[in-house]
């Protein structure tokens, strides 16, 4: 069944039918002016759909099936990672010691929670190559104001005017924003015809009116840039600052660290990276971790050790102070705190390793009909050209949730400014979590509808 062939409740909707029987008669007019102001009452029918409970509940049912997640099919929405989530990691966040701890409480009743805090905050420095961490933000964009704040502070207490950002043009769309909202004015960095930061570009731009660079790597076009040592030594030679999208983290741990490529802060995504279903507006966390010079800066509080005690410390002078009311989403940070732990290093890097070898064995089997746009191994996800497609690559795309999979994301759905392939491409993420039994189901779904949007003169 399809969406289209869902009516509405009002379509179903019968005169006289109810879902409910009221027989109070304290509820029968005009009683009922006994509990309301009868100014307030209305004078004619609502014109609410009509139909028995049991309709109503079929009806929200039927619906709900229609919605697609990653525990009924693929979703490799590019970027965003919607892997698979151990629900074992939701039972450890349910317990009653996390999920009933409020707010309010004094700190000194929350030991135990600060304990995971502490202990997380360690493992998210030792595998991202950093020093210190908050786990206070409350999502990605969130950690990236956050950081960004943190570099217009540096550069405020040496007393440096630096009000230019530097962002690669391949960066996600919260980069800017976050740039602009800390009080930056950004400058975009191109992408050269192998898909990397263009470095001679990024000569011209590096001056010490440079804050700094805001760059993932591998970038959103799925590519490992090569340069990064090379990229953080020109940033730093003027003065600058390196900033780190965690988003695409996924890909690395336990192989690269951002802190040896010469990153100075990043933000960590654990709602993408370490457990979390990402995406339907539930809650997130974007930790923000940082190196030496930066760790004054952090937002508060950061949970520190004295002896077998754990506390908020919050006696940070330089600290850029709180942005956010209370600290942390606790759910969401125990499941990347049990995440981690069931893994271990050797696991984590099994993480990295799988999602990239799913990602390129994808962009192989789909090669000849979606086209890499960077004819090159990938990371984590690939980029792959829908121009030989004979209709808008959006209609094949919205053709794959007929077949439950989710659609990839479209880099220029609607957009009129992407040149030559990267206008039809799509940004196809498997993750890791996907087996190849999977895999190859889901390739059969896009050239089964890549032949049913195309006349199929490319069949072989």
């Amino acid at each position: 069944m399809s969406i289209k062939e869902v009516k509405t409740l009002l379509e179903k909707s019968r005169p006289g039918v109810s879902g409910a029987l009221i027989i109070d008669d304290d509820f029968a007019a005009p009683k009922v002016e006994r509990y309301f102001d009868p100014s307030q009452l209305r004078t004619s029918p609502v014109g609410l759909p009509e139909l028995t409970e049991s309709e109503i509940v079929r009806h929200f049912t039927a619906l709900s099936r229609l919605s697609h997640g990653v525990d009924n099919g693929a979703y490799p929405l590019g970027s965003c990672t919607m892997k698979y989530n151990p629900k074992r990691n939701d039972l450890l966040a349910g317990l009653s010691g996390f999920r009933d701890a409020h707010p309010h409480q004094p700190p000194e009743t929350l030991t135990g929670l600060w304990e995971l805090y502490f202990h997380l905050q360690r493992h998210l420095c030792e595998i991202t190559g950093m020093s210190s961490a908050s786990l206070v933000p409350a999502a990605g964009a969130h950690g990236e104001l956050a950081g960004l704040l943190m570099i217009r502070a540096h550069f405020e207490h040496i007393n440096q005017h630096r009000p230019i950002l530097l962002i690669t043009d391949s960066a996600h769309g919260t980069n800017a924003s976050s740039a602009a909202m800390a009080g930056f004015q950004c400058r975009l960095v191109p992408t050269d015809a192998n898909g990397l930061l263009d470095t001679q570009a990024l000569d011209t731009m590096l001056d010490d009116s440079v804050a700094g660079l805001m760059m993932t790597n591998p970038s959103t076009l799925g590519l490992f840039d090569e340069n990064i040592l090379e990229i953080s030594a020109k940033v730093h030679a003027c003065g600058g600052l390196l900033y780190y999208d965690g988003a695409n983290l996924n890909a690395l741990m336990g192989i690269a660290r951002p802190g040896d490529m010469g990153f100075d802060v990043i933000h960590v995504n654990t709602h993408k990276t370490f457990s979390t279903p990402h995406g339907g507006g539930g809650p997130g966390a974007g930790p923000v971790a940082v190196n030496r010079l930066l760790e004054p800066y952090l937002p508060g509080p950061v949970i520190v050790r004295s002896g077998n005690t754990f506390m908020p410390d919050r006696d940070r002078p330089l600290s850029i102070g709180r942005i956010k009311s209370h600290h942390g989403h606790v759910a969401v940070l125990v499941r990347a705190y049990a995440y981690i732990l069931t893994l271990g290093a050797q696991g984590l890097r099994q993480v990295s390793e799988n999602a990239v070898l799913n990602a390129n064995y994808l962009q192989a089997r789909l090669a000849d009909l979606f086209p890499p746009v960077f004819n090159r191994p990938c990371m984590h996800e690939t980029l792959l050209s829908g121009g030989r497609l004979t209709t808008e690559t959006l209609d094949f795309a919205k053709q794959l949730i007929d077949h439950d999979v989710h659609p990839p994301t479209m880099l220029g759905a609607g957009c009129v400014y992407f040149p030559g392939d990267l206008k039809s491409a799509m940004l196809i993420e498997p993750t890791e979590t996907e087996s190849l039994d999977s895999l190859d189901a889901m390739i059969e779904v896009f050239r089964a509808v890549f032949y049913e949007c195309s006349d199929g003169s490319t069949e072989t």
